[in-house]
């Protein structure tokens, strides 16, 4: 019993450091190597390869790569390679606090595109209200923001856009094709692994690439931004393994309550490390976002317990409940910071 317990406890407290780390770490990673391309074809390289080597030890269960799959999901690897493209980008040009914001603006979208394009019913009044208040939040955050920029906003817009999309089309691509939760990583990051070399060229970053190894000579290696990458490049896969490693430890509502103090130790850590972050009143708006945030997942959970009351539900293989409940963290891999 006890080594049970123990064994729980470092799932989540594991969960809970890299869930809470991995914005901050990728925050990093681009200031120390600005080559937002090329960084994360680095990270679906070593998220990839984590799994099939996993896999291989028999450490974990992922579905076979197979070409005609590949074909059917390629669409929703290619929005999960904007997704995360624009997200490493706007980590780019604007604080965490901003991305935070942006990324808590999400159940908003994907609410309206799931009633319009999904024809699923409209939002409960709770619901309704916890999204007021996350829009809420958001608004007197971005006009308070000492740091607006338009080329950073821009990327906010297009993550939110993207990040929106990809979230409603991978509920559609995970129902039809019934990959499990390792297989849906594993086909998720290899494929945008090979679309990688064509944003690289189309963006001309390679050109900066190439540039810069040629002005810095024999001292092209610098050790500050390799550290930067390899934690990214790690704590992505890392959080994979602990977020379903702890999803399947702990009941629906502990994870929650997990998810909702890492976005509140994100923002401390935050605001300790970093000289550059929102001002008081723009932090009490990014709270009021993740407080929405809450309560949209309790309205959410709060409906689904109801309907489960009141009707019998289809019997599912776990693992596929798995892959359609991945949360942003999971989801992401890298982000998204998720």
């Amino acid at each position: 019993m006890a080594k049970q317990y123990y064994a729980t406890s470092s799932l989540v407290v594991g969960y809970a450091l890299c869930s809470s780390l991995l914005s901050i770490i990728n925050k990093y990673a681009v200031t120390k190597f600005s080559y937002p391309g090329l960084l994360t074809a680095l990270q679906y390289f070593t998220s990839a390869a984590g799994v099939w080597i996993l896999g291989k030890l028999g450490l974990l269960s992922h579905d076979p790569f197979k070409l005609e799959t590949a074909k059917k999901f390629a669409p929703a690897a290619l929005v999960f390679y904007l997704a995360i493209f624009t997200n490493t980008n706007l980590l780019c040009h604007a604080n965490v606090d901003t991305f935070i914001v942006f990324r808590s603006l999400t159940p908003l979208l994907v609410a309206i595109a799931d009633t319009t394009f999904r024809k699923q019913p409209c939002p409960s009044k709770f619901t309704f209200l916890s999204l007021v208040v996350i829009l809420g939040g958001a608004v007197g955050y971005v006009m308070t923001d000492s740091a607006f920029s338009l080329t950073a906003y821009s990327w906010a817009l297009a993550y939110l856009v993207t990040i929106t999309t990809e979230m409603v089309y991978i509920k559609h691509i995970v129902t039809n094709l019934g990959l499990n939760t390792w297989g849906f990583v594993l086909y998720n990051n290899l494929l945008s692994l090979m679309m990688a070399p064509i944003f690289w060229f189309v963006t001309g970053e390679h050109k900066l690439v190439f540039a810069a190894i040629e002005s810095r000579g024999d001292g092209w290696f610098q050790l500050d931004a390799f550290v930067a990458v390899a934690l990214s490049c790690v704590f992505g896969l890392l959080i994979s393994f602990f977020g379903f490693a702890a999803r399947k430890a702990v009941s629906a509502t502990a994870f929650t309550v997990t998810g909702v103090v890492n976005k509140f130790l994100t923002v401390a850590i935050n605001v300790m490390i970093w000289d550059k972050h929102a001002t008081a009143f723009g932090l009490v708006c990014l709270l009021f976002t993740i407080v929405g945030g809450i309560l949209y997942q309790q309205s959410v959970t709060a409906k689904g317990n109801s309907a489960g009351q009141h009707g019998p539900v289809s019997e599912q293989p776990k693992e596929d409940n798995d892959s359609k409940e991945l949360d942003e963290e999971t989801q992401g891999l890298v982000a998204s910071a998720k």
